[in-house]
């Protein structure tokens, strides 16, 4: 089958991208090599940032979280909890950081507010008493996989096939352009081939095996991160160490469970991550400076997701911008690369990358994704488009407490039905 785009890759970034395409009329289909969100995007910390962590050290994207955080809210409340953040200052550094974190957010235009010790601890029982200085900012929580789907979906609604399964191993070129794409069939082992006009490479750490594959060189620097997941949800809100970006200073209340991030160490192979003891006991120590509780509190799990950051020679993973960078390649001139970014402004990568091909293909169609409710925001006025027994389901949910766990049960059996209905569409089933 031939396609205007094929989107390489299930994260945040593929699918906004591939939603973005399909609003501005565009034939898409995305390529997926295991499910949706299985990557990245599905291992995240949590957190839809304010901004307020990179004030200081990154302020552009700073500038555009705080954004992003603002449009998420608006365009998927089914899979934000608007908690707000605390910034803590533990000890004399942590104090003396203030002062420049303060201007750091009136430059991004972050709203914040200075709050009294004991007003904190009033609303914060478990944070440690010895706490020196405490700044509140809007951060919120994100349920990734709610997000994720609700976007694939949509993307669906809107015209796009969401392939799942589906490994991209080779391209074929005819001159300077790709000609068509090779694609491993995870369920039958076949390779198959699709061709398209423009190919988008939004596969995340792989995305440098992907690039090269049609013979490019992308600098990736892929960086583990750990995050170990806790019993009880020991806080409010996400609760921040005042200091610089650094490993283990975010503790996120995630649903009934806190999750205590991160660390950050580059590896080579994004498939080969391994969780050490030690990672976990930093982790949970570092946690406790915040709200000592943590050291008292039974682990869950602990897991890993691989950042793909922007590679600059003699910058480490701290330094590393959290900003991306969309290449439009000279050869393969069909195709175009993102790397780096964060969850936060998934659907800003997707705008400025729609952009991109649609400059390519002789478009001027602008996005409209900063405006578009994701299907699952309004869940119940949704039922209409779905079938009699995934409407029955949600309704079996709805005024009960569980009502959250109705949505989510939907929007995970209906991305199944996207899945296998593409499948069908491009005959593959």
């Amino acid at each position: 089958m031939g396609f205007d785009v094929v989107v390489v890759g299930g994260g945040v970034n593929g699918l906004f991208t591939a939603l973005d395409l399909s609003l501005r009329g565009f034939k898409v289909l995305l390529l997926e090599r295991g499910s949706v969100g299985s990557g990245t995007s599905g291992r995240m910390h949590g957190l839809l940032h304010s901004g307020a962590r990179y004030v200081v050290t990154d302020p552009g994207a700073a500038v555009e979280c705080i954004e992003e955080n603002r449009i998420m809210a608006r365009i998927a409340p089914h899979a934000i909890e608007d908690t707000g953040g605390y910034f803590v200052a533990i000890d004399k550094d942590d104090l003396d950081f203030q002062e420049e974190f303060i201007s750091g957010l009136r430059r991004a235009n972050i709203d914040f507010r200075i709050v009294d010790v004991r007003e904190a601890l009033r609303e914060e029982p478990n944070l440690n008493p010895e706490v020196k200085a405490v700044v509140e900012v809007p951060d919120k929580v994100v349920f990734a996989r709610d997000l994720l789907f609700g976007v694939a979906i949509s993307a669906y609604r809107e015209g796009a096939l969401i392939a799942q399964n589906m490994e991209v191993v080779g391209f074929e070129l005819n001159g300077d352009k790709i000609a068509s794409i090779k694609v491993k069939d995870g369920y039958t082992n076949d390779v198959r081939r699709v061709e398209s006009d423009v190919v988008v490479n939004a596969a995340g750490p792989w995305a440098g095996h992907v690039a090269s594959l049609a013979g490019v060189a992308v600098d990736v620097m892929p960086t583990m991160g750990v995050m170990v997941v806790y019993q009880r949800r020991l806080t409010k809100r996400v609760i921040n160490r005042m200091r610089k970006p650094s490993d283990g200073d975010i503790l996120v209340p995630y649903g009934s469970t806190s999750i205590m991030g991160t660390t950050a160490a580059i590896i080579e192979d994004p498939d080969s991550v391994s969780i050490s003891d030690e990672d976990v006991e930093f982790l949970t120590s570092e946690g406790s400076q915040m709200v000592p509780l943590l050291v008292k509190t039974n682990v869950i799990r602990a897991y890993a997701s691989v950042r793909p950051l922007i590679k600059i020679p003699g910058v480490d993973t701290r330094e590393a911008t959290r900003d991306f960078m969309v290449i439009k390649h000279e050869k393969p001139s069909n195709m175009v690369t993102v790397i780096g970014g964060k969850f936060t402004t998934g659907r800003l990568v997707g705008e400025r990358l729609s952009d991109e091909v649609a400059k390519m293909l002789g478009s001027a169609k602008p996005s409209i994704t900063r405006d578009y409710k994701l299907f699952g925001a309004n869940l119940y006025e949704d039922l209409g488009e779905l079938d009699g027994s995934l409407r029955s389901l949600a309704l079996s949910f709805r005024g009960s407490i569980d009502e959250d766990r109705g949505r989510v049960a939907v929007l995970t059996l209906l991305m199944g039905e996207v899945a296998r209905d593409s499948r069908r569409r491009l005959g593959w089933l």
